[in-house]
């Protein structure tokens, strides 16, 4: 099937199901915190888990069926539900023929378990089986993925269908909400191209301290993009609406979980309440129009369904949104084609969730300076990247003291925004886009184009730890390092 096919296909589906809504008699008596976005997925809880990794197809579409891998024959994989501070033990059986990493994203947990090669952790081996106990920790929006490299294979690691939600419950009041949504947003069949259309320019007018005074006109190298995409395992109009009433609070937890690229999200006339950012409560909820997630974070957020009608909730990019990036918003006794209408202009800013820096907090006693710089073509066709100018491992250049109070700055001096992502710790966004902030507590954060960020983090889970850029194809050729305890 062809793309231009896949997407008519789509845009008739979606129109299908406006057609094929229930009846008024039927809606009334919608549970109130039906999942249908989810449905057939599983959620398991704890104090034992099993994983199986194993080969799947995602029905994306009806005549858009994918072979990949997954978790307990699904992708997204069963969510995962755990109370903060209970143990927990995950039994992981492989049951294909190369060794994989399952990566706990967003905990704080020992490097063995963490999931990652670079770090130490004990592979599951190939038709073999590893069991990982931790504690989890801190409450809030994880998920869980594979770590293994690609490199030149896009049928391995992040390009296959292996994630899922990980839900860890802690103490805090989660509020009053009529319905409550897990939202993936995913890219498939991914192809190495150099045409990319670029999602993750923040804002044109942002500063850009780091953009040399001369441009590097050496030709790029492949990069990695995608034409197919989906929320969960159903592109747009493939799947069930989210069925609301008017009146009604609605909570979304967004993953972007591609390996390749930002994505936004828009429900037009509605705006988003945004409460948590990567899983954790941000000092200043706000609303906004559109959201904006790197690969790798995660935002949750609640939407008043004030405006009746029947709505794509979706990317603003028409190529994304008609690739299938989107979900049916339908309303009650509502019978029409899904809409679209493009959201107010406007670009996504972490600051306007945190508050001013105070005199109070807690300074970092060290800093460290971090480079960031593109190689072009300097891993034969693709681009490379280094760090310090230096290319990963660097043994020794980044040693941790236990305890201590670190400050990263990001010096971005590529033509590309990056989603970096700190293992086994949290940090605290400090200065971005020019703009001094604090609160906003996170494990992953796009550093702008050409452009600088600080965060301060507390060094206090010895450790080997790893630092990458979540693109798959970025961190694959040399964009991380580690960082060491003394």
């Amino acid at each position: 099937m062809q793309r231009r096919e896949f997407l008519q296909l789509t845009a008739l589906t979606a129109a299908g199901t406006s057609l094929a809504t229930d009846s008024a008699a039927q809606q009334s008596q919608m549970p109130m915190r039906a999942l249908p976005s989810t449905a057939g997925l599983a959620e398991l809880s704890g104090p034992e888990f099993t994983l199986q990794i194993a080969p799947v197809t995602v029905e994306l579409a009806p005549n858009r069926i994918v072979s990949t891998i997954g978790y307990n024959g699904t992708s997204p994989g069963p969510r995962l539900r755990m109370k903060e501070g209970v143990p927990v033990t995950v039994n992981v059986v492989n049951d294909t023929d190369v060794p994989e990493y399952v990566h706990f994203h967003g905990l704080l947990i020992p490097s063995d378990v963490d999931g990652s090669e670079e770090e130490g952790t004990p592979v599951v081996p190939p038709r073999g089986k590893r069991t990982y106990h931790f504690t989890p920790t801190p409450a809030g929006t994880r998920w869980y993925h594979t770590h293994t490299m690609s490199m030149d294979d896009l049928h391995r690691g992040s390009y296959t269908g292996m994630f899922g939600f990980l839900i860890v419950e802690g103490t805090r009041d989660p509020g009053n909400f009529d319905q409550e949504h897990y939202l993936a947003l995913r890219d498939w069949e991914p192809y190495f191209t150099n045409q990319l259309m670029d999602n993750d320019d923040l804002d044109p007018g942002l500063p850009r301290p780091e953009k040399p005074d001369v441009l590097d006109t050496r030709p790029p190298g492949m990069e990695v993009t995608a034409d197919i995409f989906s929320i969960n395992d159903k592109a747009l109009g493939a799947g069930e609406p989210i069925r609301v009433r008017t009146g009604e609070r609605v909570m979304f937890h967004f993953l972007n979980a591609s390996a390749i690229e930002s994505r936004h999200i828009a429900l037009p006339g509605h705006k988003f309440n945004v409460i948590a950012l990567d899983g954790n409560p941000v000092p200043v909820p706000a609303a906004v129009d559109v959201l904006m997630l790197g690969p790798g974070e995660r935002i949750d957020a609640w939407v008043t369904m004030d405006r009746a009608g029947v709505w794509i909730m979706g990317a603003p990019e028409d190529p994304v949104r008609e690739g299938g990036l989107g979900i049916v918003i339908e309303y009650a006794n509502q019978r029409r084609t899904p809409q679209w209408t493009p959201p107010p202009r406007s670009f996504w800013d972490y600051t306007r969730f945190g508050k001013p820096q105070s005199s109070q907090a807690q300074a970092p006693t060290e800093k460290l300076e971090m480079i960031f710089e593109k190689i072009p073509r300097g891993a034969g066709k693709f681009n490379s990247f280094t760090v310090n100018g230096k290319p990963y491992p660097h043994e020794q250049e980044f040693v941790l003291k236990q305890g201590t109070r670190y400050r990263l700055t990001f010096h971005n001096r590529t033509d590309d925004a990056h989603p970096m992502h700190l293992h086994r710790h949290q940090f605290e966004i400090t200065e971005i886009y020019g703009k001094a902030t604090s609160g906003i507590i996170k494990d992953t954060v796009m550093v702008p184009t050409y452009g600088r960020a600080s965060v301060d983090f507390t060094a206090d889970q010895p450790g080997l730890t790893l630092f990458h850029c979540h693109i798959q194809h970025h961190m694959d050729y040399g964009f991380k390092t580690l960082f060491r305890y003394a």
